[in-house]
């Protein structure tokens, strides 16, 4: 790399950086930085130890944020995402189980919390759904391509 008055050369390759151009690329590089450290600032809890850490993750990966609903509360940074994160943490540290925690969140919030819901009355249209369209969807193909060979 040479420098050639006000702009940086890239040796062999002929493509010359222009002074303001590159303190716009490093102010956009130190821009980009400074989000994805800001962005990967989810609050740390004092846990009391590794499993204790481990459930946290867990429970935290397979209940849905009800703000976001495509993320998880790990994985969400909205607001009720980390005041359910703070709650989730007192619960492991007051004691309760897993099954304790998720119906908490489910009294709270419904069925709709989990990632995967109970097999239920009320839930069975998530679980069966799927299938039924894929059976009508095979048989609307089985039935178009019988009508086209009949045609031809």
């Amino acid at each position: 790399m040479t420098s050639v008055q006000g702009s940086m050369r890239f040796q062999g390759s002929g493509f010359r950086v222009q002074g303001w151009l590159r303190s716009a690329l490093m102010v956009f590089a130190g821009l980009l930085l400074s989000g994805l450290v800001a962005a990967s600032a989810i609050e740390p809890f004092p846990f009391d130890d590794e499993v204790q850490e481990q459930r946290f993750r867990s429970l935290a990966e397979e209940i849905r944020c009800t703000v976001c609903q495509n993320q998880s509360l790990a994985d969400s940074d909205a607001p009720l995402a980390q005041d359910l994160r703070r709650q989730l943490f007192a619960m492991l540290q007051d004691g309760r189980s897993d099954m304790e925690i998720r119906m908490f969140m489910v009294d709270r919030y419904g069925d709709f919390v989990l990632y995967r819901p109970p097999l239920a009355g009320h839930t069975i249209l998530l679980w069966g759904g799927p299938i039924v369209l894929l059976l009508i969807a095979l048989g609307s193909t089985i039935v178009i391509v019988r009508r086209r060979r009949k045609v031809l």
